[in-house]
């Protein structure tokens, strides 16, 4: 998470997190989120290209004896590359 956290902030220096829905239930943590900012630095490859973004998911935190002990994550991953030009948008 740290390494994923650090290259976020590398490629989008302005970066903002937004938690739209917390929701907690049976030892589990429910977050939908929105990540926002501008492509100032490599992102996974593809070089700065200034463009505002921004993309939301959803993560499952489980929690065992007050430790997270489970952590899955589901993004948008293609909404955000066909914002930064790398990826068609469906039909294009």
């Amino acid at each position: 998470m740290k390494q994923f956290l650090a290259m976020i902030r590398n490629a989008f220096p302005d970066t903002h997190f937004a938690f739209d829905d917390e929701l907690a239930v049976d030892g589990k943590v429910v977050h939908r989120w929105t990540i926002s900012g501008t492509h100032q630095g490599e992102f996974l490859g593809i070089p700065a290209s200034g463009k505002d973004v921004a993309w939301t998911g959803i993560t499952i935190l489980r929690l065992s004896e007050g430790k997270i002990v489970e952590y899955l994550t589901q993004s948008d991953s293609m909404g955000m590359m066909q914002q930064l030009g790398v990826a068609l948008a469906p039909g294009g």
